[in-house]
């Protein structure tokens, strides 16, 4: 059959679902709080890209390039989180999965600031907060189906 034809005889209900359409309601605020929080984490690891950046290009560190290649490292990191949160502010179901990875990645970060101590304990301890405070909220009930995700409906 031709492809037009076929998508023709497809009833709607069997379509898969596409992720352009959001699921109808207003987003919960767990979803924005898991958002948000992403976001938090994007902006920093490209607050401290950007700064490693500038500093192995301007500055005097010990190793010009080993400040270039974790600025231009942590710039890229930056950019999953900021992605996952767009994704979720938008309900992408898509958003779920970089958003969990970025929050499984930042665990053994925490627990390795925490164990150097000095000031990078209260920064493990923070990002360990966070990074555990939006997995629960991307687990939540509501959240998965406000994202669209649920138990698929076998025909």
């Amino acid at each position: 059959m031709e492809d037009g034809r076929y998508a023709a005889e497809v009833s709607s209900e069997q379509r898969p679902s596409t992720d352009a359409t959001p699921p109808a309601g207003p987003r919960p605020a767990r979803l924005s709080a898991a958002a948000a929080l992403c976001a938090a984490e994007g902006a920093v690891l490209a607050g401290f890209g950007a700064y490693l950046l500038l500093m192995g290009l301007v500055g005097d560190p010990a190793s010009p390039q080993q400040a270039e290649t974790g600025g231009l490292t942590l710039l890229a990191l930056a950019a999953l989180p900021l992605v996952a949160a767009r994704g979720l502010l938008l309900r992408r179901r898509w958003s779920r999965g970089p958003a969990v990875i970025t929050q499984l990645m930042a665990v053994p970060v925490a627990w390795t600031l925490v164990g150097t101590g000095g000031a990078m304990t209260a920064a493990g301890a923070a990002l360990a907060a966070v990074a555990v405070t939006v997995l629960v909220l991307l687990v939540n009930p509501t959240a998965t189906e406000a994202l669209g995700i649920g138990p698929r409906n076998e025909v």
